[in-house]
């Protein structure tokens, strides 16, 4: 006896509400590129932040008028295009991590502006130094040449501690 195929019955596809779906593929594309549009425009945000604080940084950095003002200053005579001298600055940074900002500034004499050159002229100081200054501005003590950020942490602690 021959088995009686039978067909399959149609299924009744769900109907949904217009209310609930995008219909319209321009509708869905447009929110699509509106969504890639809102990530970009806030992750150039962010990196516009980024940027604004990090020339903040710098520009107080830079500001010499802080040595003498009363806090042990540590002051870099630096040139930006010598390898040595950012080797001791990112050293120096690393160093001053845990200091308290309050109790010793840190700047930069950037002998390529005008008035970094002048400091480091008056001073009678080349680029790739450190100068330990007391709160009045006076040099305690200069480091020439590249330095160790461990080192350099003990002296600038105890620089600190001599002035509290």
């Amino acid at each position: 006896m021959k088995k009686k195929r039978t067909k399959p019955q149609k299924r009744s596809k769900a109907k949904v509400s217009p209310d609930t779906s995008i219909k319209d593929p321009a509708r869905r594309s447009f929110l699509a590129r509106s969504g890639k549009w809102l990530v970009g425009v806030a992750v150039l945000g962010g990196a516009a932040g980024f940027g604004v604080s990090a020339v903040r940084a710098t520009a107080r950095e830079q500001d010499l008028s802080r040595v003498g003002q009363g806090i042990p200053t540590v002051v870099q005579i630096h040139d930006p295009s010598c390898s040595l001298c950012t080797a001791l600055q990112k050293e120096a940074r690393r160093a001053l991590k845990g200091i308290d900002p309050d109790t010793m500034n840190y700047v930069v004499a950037n002998v390529k502006t005008e008035e970094g050159r002048e400091f480091a002229n008056r001073h009678r100081q080349p680029h790739v130094t450190l100068m330990l200054m007391d709160p009045d501005g006076e040099p305690v003590q200069i480091l020439n040449g590249p330095q160790d950020g461990d080192d350099l942490r003990v002296l600038f602690e105890a620089h600190a501690d001599a002035y509290r």
